[in-house]
């Protein structure tokens, strides 16, 4: 690597510069500046792999909001970051936004009134409305390429506002390295991993049943579902025999009925054996259906039959394609009932039903066959009511339907064993932290039943890039897609030509036609390692920075963003994308509710930024573990302030006793030669050492309790006892040994805060040193001190018991002790005896009685100076 010398410790000692006020209040702005202008965390090219540390940081949603939860997961991560900078690594450590996606789409929309249709032409002079039109169906449409245009320029403004929130909150990224998901560079990484997955067979196209949100009219994923309890009713009603005999069936979606395929019931079921292999007839619309056994029905669900349609839910899915059922698909994709009668429906009255309720949603349609139900008085008894787990789109509003549709996929070990065993492996290459996180990665792999599907029936987006070639009648040919040169890259097929033909030729026979469908969003944002890691662009910076040393996220999208990009990965280069994952927790309200946009329970983040400071917000959020879920405290933050001014005050006074960089210590100590200062080193190089040993096990919040709580030994004791010494009191040789210990403890506890406090160990460097205390080295505990390593706590406990007595008597703690008596046991005594010189100065005591004797240490006998004798000294 480059000689990197800025910002590092040198030999030139730095004027002492202390302000008389110290305060938190500005160093965000003023910091922040000085560390973009001095390129504080840039990172350095001329490097080797050996000598980076890579972050895949999570690219944040560019058109929402930021809150509290942001700002918990994001400081997690730069303290890390920071961590190894200090410690040697020359970070890389980028920042992107996700901007591809629906609430990118949906805020360009209601932002500029414009609506995406790729097969609008491209305007080069296209510009918005001034004002929004109000209705939807008033905004104008324009092209892909439009709108991605102005998603790109709505989205500076936004990552504008995001930036600068970072910047004041500390993030040590270089700014340098940013992204959009929706940019040139992402779109063509995009797609050439996605046409790198088509050559070896990873991804491919079929025509099959498909989750279906009818409200945003796209394909949704598996990764995608979340289910909701939501109110239902089982409505019971009979098909008949060949001899007339009723089988009565519960269903929750009756408006289903003319799409039945079979009846289903489990294999050790007495009551339906016989039937097995049978035909029964459904009711209204006359279909003769089999009756099959399956393993999966329950015989103890409704009455242990099921009514098998194509297609009410997954569980139908799987019988259709295990019993190779016939498709009888009447749900359309805008969630109404397809309005031509179906071909299987051949009775006159069969078909006169099923006009009845073509057209109609699902809702609707349900209402209608329960009413042709009832008035053939076939529905049996009343609905039951229940409540019931439904398939929802994460972010839709609607239950999802199943639909058949053409759609492409990528392998991801849903239909492989080989493949999913290997991506459990995968796993095994990854450090997880906590450990337990590996479980819900394995876990998730091992329920997966089917692929990835990865196209959306959406306008904006990554479009999927190919075309098909049309035959002499205008058909495509979609077993032979149409594939562009890499320098094409980025592609739109829906405005772009396909190769080797001309546009005029779109949608002529002999001609071609374009995908008109996207990529998942997830099919890009699992890339994020190679888009900015230059996979395929800029060999030699991939080669130095993957596989990426971490991948930071929250525990939620495990199963989505982890697992995906570990696919991705796993068939791109043949590895995982990264040696550690350090998986954050939620932040709960206090209901201990996780903090939502959708909730309507967040806290805004500049709120609590102003109010207790940068510090402090990150003094929160690194005192909790990876993994924890934590609530959102605005005590923690108020301590983290305290914290952080306590440390500008210490500073302050240290530096004012006489403390200089000269005074630090290197491999010399004789310096250093009371047993006090010693003791102070020995605990100081073992706090050093916990803490290295807990921020390399990733475990940052151990580190953070470790220094704080040593530093509020060093400020309520130890700087205390020597205020004498440091003044000189005791001699040259003294005060030269405190000096160096006061020196080399604060110099070492502002590297040790530095990762948690970057803004007022900043601020305090700048001080008394020169450059910055972000580019210097992490500490190293100090070699060769043989200090008692309990001596201060029972010399501050002692003192503390000289200043309780004084509390009691309700004397200012300056008042002269003529004499005080303080037992502890015999190990005790000899501490005490060692740093009784300290005691007795910083007690204002002529005398101090050591006592051997049984039990805790105790202050007693403690006579004070009258109250006349007290002011005159």
């Amino acid at each position: 690597m480059a000689e990197d010398t800025q910002g590092t410790d040198t030999p030139t000692t730095a004027p002492i510069n202390v302000p008389d006020k110290p305060a938190l209040e500005g160093l965000e702005t003023k910091l922040s500046q000085r560390w973009l202008s001095e390129g504080t965390y840039n990172f350095d090219t001329e490097t080797t792999r050996e000598q980076v540390y890579s972050i895949d940081t999570p690219p944040p949603t560019a058109s929402g909001s930021l809150h509290v939860g942001h700002m918990f997961s994001y400081t997690q991560t730069d303290v890390l970051a920071r961590f190894q900078r200090m410690n040697g690594k020359n970070v890389f450590y980028p920042m992107g936004w996700d901007d591809n996606g629906l609430p990118t789409e949906r805020r360009v929309q209601n932002y500029y009134g414009v609506r995406c249709d790729p097969s609008v032409p491209y305007n080069a002079d296209y510009r918005p409305p001034a004002v929004a039109a109000k209705n939807q169906r008033d905004f104008d449409v324009v092209s892909r390429r439009n709108f991605i245009e102005l998603c790109e320029e709505l989205a500076v403004e936004d990552e504008k506002i995001f930036e600068n929130l970072f910047q004041t909150l500390g993030l040590s990224v270089d700014w340098k390295l940013t992204y959009r998901t929706i940019d040139d560079v992402s779109r063509a990484v995009s797609q050439r991993a996605f046409l790198a997955n088509l050559s070896t067979g990873d991804a491919y196209m079929a025509e099959a049943p498909t989750l279906w949100d009818v409200t945003f009219r796209t394909a949704v994923a598996q990764a995608e579902l979340e289910d909701r309890e939501v109110a239902g009713a089982y409505y019971r009603y009979p098909f008949f025999t060949e001899d007339g005999e009723k089988i009565f069936i519960e269903t929750t979606r009756p408006e289903l009925l003319a799409a039945c395929a079979a009846l289903v019931a489990n294999p050790d079921d007495e009551r339906y054996k016989p039937l097995f292999g049978k035909k029964v007839t459904s009711p209204i619309f006359g279909v003769e259906v089999e009756v099959l056994a399956h393993p999966l029905a329950k015989a103890d669900k409704g009455s242990g039959i099921a009514m098998v349609c194509t297609f009410g839910d997954l569980t139908d899915v799987t019988w259709w394609r295990e019993l190779q059922l016939p498709t009888r698909a009447i749900m359309g994709r805008d969630g109404r009932i397809i309005a031509e009668v179906p071909e299987w429906i051949t009775e006159p009255a069969g078909r006169e039903a099923y006009a009845s309720i073509a057209g109609k949603t699902a809702f609707s349609a349900k209402e209608a066959v329960v009413e042709l139900l009832t008035a053939a008085d076939l529905l049996d008894g009343e609905p039951k009511k229940i409540m019931h787990p439904v398939n929802f789109f994460e972010k839709g509003d609607k239950p999802l339907e199943v639909v058949t549709s053409r759609q492409w996929y990528i392998r991801n070990g849903g239909r492989d064993e080989d493949r999913r065993e290997r991506l459990i492996g995968r796993g095994e290459e990854i450090d997880f932290r906590p450990a337990f996180m590996r479980s819900r990665y394995e876990n998730w792999i091992s329920g997966l039943n089917g692929d990835w599907l990865v196209s959306r029936q959406r306008f904006f987006g990554v479009p999927v890039p190919v075309w098909y070639p049309l035959d002499a009648q205008g058909n495509p040919n979609f077993d032979s897609p149409l594939v562009p040169s890499d320098e094409m890259l980025p592609v739109d097929p829906a405005a772009d030509a396909a190769p080797g033909y001309t546009e005029d030729q779109r949608n002529a026979p002999g001609g071609f036609i374009g995908d008109a469908d996207v990529l998942d969003t997830w099919a890009t944002s699992s890339l994020t390692p190679q888009i900015v890691g230059g996979w395929s662009r800029d060999e030699e910076l991939f080669s130095k920075v993957y596989p990426f040393d971490l991948r930071p996220q929250g525990h939620d999208i495990i199963r989505t963003w982890l697992f995906s990009s570990a696919v991705r990965a796993d068939a791109l280069q043949g590895s995982a994308p990264w040696r550690h994952a350090a998986i954050s927790g939620w932040i709960l309200d206090p209901d201990r509710k996780k903090m939502s946009k959708s909730k309507g329970n967040v806290v805004v983040p500049t709120d609590v930024l102003n109010e207790y400071g940068s510090d402090a917000v990150r003094y929160w959020a690194a005192s909790a573990k990876l993994g924890a879920d934590t609530a959102y405290e605005i005590a923690q933050m108020k301590i983290g302030r305290r914290l952080a001014i306590k440390l500008l005050n210490a500073s302050k006074f240290v530096l004012n006793l006489g403390a200089t960089e000269n005074s630090v210590l290197g491999n010399d100590l004789s310096v250093v030669t009371n047993p006090l200062d010693r003791a102070l080193l020995t605990q100081l190089a073992n706090v050093t050492a916990a803490a290295t040993a807990a921020f390399e096990k990733y475990d940052y919040a151990r580190a953070l309790q470790l220094s704080e709580s040593f530093f509020w030994q060093f400020t309520d004791d130890y700087v205390e006892l020597i205020k004498d010494r440091a003044y000189g009191a005791a001699g040259e040789a003294e005060q030269a040994s405190v000096l160096a210990a006061l020196a080399t403890t604060l110099d070492t506890l502002l590297r040790l805060f530095a990762p948690f406090l970057p803004f007022a160990t900043e601020e305090v460097w700048g001080w008394w040193r020169t450059g910055s205390v972000h580019r210097a080295a992490w500490p190293t505990a100090l070699q060769g001190v043989d200090g008692d390593l309990s001596m201060l706590a029972t010399v501050g406990l002692a003192l503390s018991g000289v200043r309780k007595a004084k509390s009691e008597a309700k004397v200012k703690q300056r008042t002269e002790v003529l004499s005080a008596t303080i037992t502890a046991p015999e190990q005790l005594v000899k501490q005490l005896e060692a740093g009784l010189v300290d005691l007795k100065a910083a007690s204002n005591a002529r005398e101090i009685m050591l006592v051997a004797g049984e039990g805790e240490l105790s202050v007693s006998a403690v006579e004070l100076a009258p109250a006349e004798e007290a002011a005159q000294s």
